[in-house]
């Protein structure tokens, strides 16, 4: 679906432009950029942005469409310890070998080693900006905003092309982080850090939330440990996250995978128990695949979950 002029103009009176608007010439720049402009009623708008109480009217997409895969919010301090960039680093290629996309805002510290260490794990990224997506910022990450779309991720925004990295539309892009992601991982922060916003977002669109424990005299993780004491689950490796998301993809995938997949989980656990990464290593699928069709089966009350975040029939 084409959005109409009125609608961009409508739109680019909530942003901070350096230039006065023009609509036309919006799309016309959007075509030389390649970017495509998208509003909810395209079938390429993200399936899970839809689900979120504001989403964006207009998103700005440049990279791979249609956005696919599961997904996991990787944010936190843009003045990490080495600790919080260790710890990024690690989750964030986890998140690559499992088939998880990440999700982040390309700014400075956890996001950068975020991303870089998903592509550089052979996975793939979407980072979305806070300014227009001609606009990288910081501009130090430039390579790297190319090196997402050229390992098959996706840069978005909801700022019209020209628009400035403000102070505002940080807060914005941080709902989109959110909202993209069936659940946030905080690595670092201090209490008033934006990864905390992320967070309540979050919560608030009824995704999981969780946080990496840090040392209790540091600020940097202040953020997530009070994140645990309020309830968010404390992540060591990314098998404490994917046990989390499997409603959600049920919901994103449109249901379960089918009878031959249930069977084939049925005869797997046969009389034993199974963890998540012994099913994914025997049926070797992909963990959105897995994951629907764990979600279908624990509602259907096929199998359940044991002690020790096991599989089990019932």
């Amino acid at each position: 679906m084409t959005l109409s002029l009125q609608a961009l103009r409508s739109h680019a009176s909530r942003w901070v432009l350096d230039r006065p608007y023009d609509p036309e010439e919006e799309l016309r720049r959007c075509e030389r950029l390649g970017a495509r402009i998208l509003c909810p009623e395209d079938s390429l708008y993200p399936e899970l942005l839809r689900l979120i109480p504001d989403p964006p009217p207009v998103l700005y997409a440049l990279g791979r469409l249609p956005l696919q895969g599961p997904a996991i919010a990787l944010v936190g301090s843009r003045k990490p310890t080495p600790y919080g960039r260790r710890t990024a680093r690690r989750l964030a290629a986890e998140c690559a070998s499992a088939g998880l996309v990440v999700v982040s805002g390309l700014a400075r510290g956890v996001d950068t080693e975020a991303h870089e260490a998903a592509v550089g794990a052979g996975g793939r990224a979407w980072a979305v900006f806070g300014s227009g997506l001609d606009r990288v910022y910081p501009e130090d990450n430039a390579q790297l905003a190319a090196k997402i779309i050229a390992c098959g991720g996706t840069l978005l925004s909801e700022v019209p092309l020209g628009g400035a990295p403000a102070a505002r539309h940080f807060p914005l892009r941080n709902r989109l982080i959110a909202g993209l992601s069936w659940g946030t991982i905080v690595v670092e922060g201090d209490l008033r850090s934006g990864s905390l916003i992320t967070a309540r977002r979050a919560l608030e669109q009824g995704r999981d939330v969780f946080a990496v424990p840090g040392p209790i005299d540091s600020p940097m993780s202040a953020g997530p440990n009070d994140l645990i004491a309020q309830g968010a689950k404390p992540v060591r490796t990314i098998s404490d996250v994917i046990g989390g998301i499997g409603p959600l993809a049920v919901t994103a995938g449109g249901g379960g995978s089918g009878a031959p997949d249930e069977e084939k989980i049925l005869e797997l656990l046969g009389g034993h128990t199974l963890d998540l990464e012994q099913l994914l290593s025997e049926t070797g699928w992909e963990i959105g695949r897995l994951m629907r069709t764990l979600a279908e089966m624990e509602t259907h009350r096929q199998i359940g979950l044991v002690p020790g975040q096991r599989y089990a029939r019932t």
